[in-house]
């Protein structure tokens, strides 16, 4: 892997634009990289940047004492100052058509932003993810109307750059370290401080420890139904703080949930949720979890991607019906589902469950992914469902 200053974020021509147009809200995980895109930003314009978590530039925000010779006003983590979004929504109201403004947080901004003032219609929102395949790859091809023609949109990828990503992770610091060695040493401090600086800061916690032991144990759950009732018999605490907590990781960009594809027609499960981490990479000792994690993060970028700049909502789902039948990935588009997507770590048959789910349910599309092996055919269609097998790689490609 090349150096992290080597790869342009895909992103950052989009918040460049939007700039001029709003307040830019920019949120994603903690050391994904939002603070050198920030930096880049500020490279080529005039700017100043503010980090709440420096005391000098914690002072110059609570006086308001800030660089007015600029053009863009860049503030990290001020999500952490109790008052931040009306003293956002005042700077905008007075300076939006002069200044810039950048925020940058390692929390979801939107979420944090509904218990008080609105900043609504001040703002854009976009989420950085850690660095995807097709992010990596200069002939990746970022429109979404390109994947159902996925056979014709990119050149075949070599699987050892998968593989790779697959085992440091999306992260900039493990990523372009290429050692595996420097990936898990930065692993195992990651979540601690995640729940001991970041949390702490903007949570009320009373059982840090437990709340550490309930991150070590999640992993474990990835490709699993969620069950909020074993996690609370393990942990030894109620129902009600497992949920909080579990909202509280979803709010600060530790793991997300993925809901079930409801049906009258296919028995689906209803309730049931899957869970997947931000950093795919923290299941080491399980191949198979650590890729359907990797895939279900590279969905959820794309459904991101789609809102966040192309303001077109997807949706993304797994199926599962009461007799067990499960498909791993489900894509909806316009509320139906558009992209059926099974994962296998070595080259199969068509899996007995997809074809079960394209027979009950029209799918315009469907893939069936494989981490191992150059296999790529297409299917027979399945009510009108069109099926390809392929190699993970060259479907990864091709997403934003």
């Amino acid at each position: 892997m090349n150096k992290e200053t080597g790869h342009k974020r895909r992103i950052s021509k989009i918040i460049k634009e939007d700039l001029n147009k709003k307040m830019v809200l920019l949120a994603g995980p903690r050391q994904c990289g939002k603070t050198t895109l920030a930096k880049n930003l500020l490279e080529k314009t005039t700017g100043e940047y503010y980090n709440w978590d420096r005391n000098s530039h914690r002072k110059s925000i609570l006086k308001d004492d800030l660089n007015h010779q600029v053009k863009l006003w860049v503030f990290d983590e001020i999500h952490k100052y109790k008052s931040w979004r009306n003293w956002l929504k005042g700077n905008f109201d007075v300076y939006g058509k002069e200044k810039q403004i950048l925020v940058t947080g390692s929390a979801k901004l939107d979420l944090y932003h509904r218990a008080g003032d609105s900043l609504q219609g001040r703002y854009y929102l976009h989420r950085l993810h850690p660095f995807t395949l097709g992010e990596l790859s200069k002939s990746a091809n970022p429109e979404l109307e390109s994947i159902p023609l996925i056979k014709n949109t990119a050149k075949p990828c070599d699987n050892k750059f998968l593989l790779d990503l697959l085992k440091l992770g999306g992260f900039p610091e493990p990523l372009f370290s290429s050692s595996e060695k420097e990936a898990r040493r930065w692993r195992n401090s990651y979540g601690s401080r995640l729940i001991r600086e970041d949390i702490r800061d903007l949570e009320q916690i009373n059982n840090i420890d437990k709340m550490e032991l309930l991150y070590e144990h999640l992993p474990e759950t990835i490709g699993s139904t969620l069950s909020i009732n074993s996690l609370r018999e393990d942990l030894e605490v109620n129902h009600q703080t497992v949920k909080r907590w579990l909202e509280i990781f979803e709010k600060n960009y530790i793991c997300f949930r993925i809901p079930p594809l409801a049906g009258n027609l296919i028995k689906a499960v209803k309730k049931e949720q899957k869970l997947y981490f931000w950093d795919w990479s923290i299941n080491q000792n399980n191949e198979a979890k650590a890729f359907e994690n990797l895939i279900a993060l590279h969905l959820l970028r794309l459904c991101h991607w789609s809102l966040d700049v192309l303001g077109e909502k997807l949706e993304l789902r797994y199926f599962r019906d009461t007799v067990h039948h499960e498909v791993d990935f489900i894509l909806l588009k316009d509320k139906k589902p558009w992209i059926a997507i099974e994962v296998k770590l070595s080259e199969s048959e068509l899996d007995p469950n997809l074809k079960y789910l394209l027979e009950r349910t029209h799918i315009p599309y469907a893939f069936q992914l494989h981490l191992h092996g150059n296999s790529y055919r297409r299917v027979g269609e399945i009510n009108q469902s069109k099926i390809t097998i392929m190699p993970a790689a060259d479907f990864l490609i091709n997403l934003p």
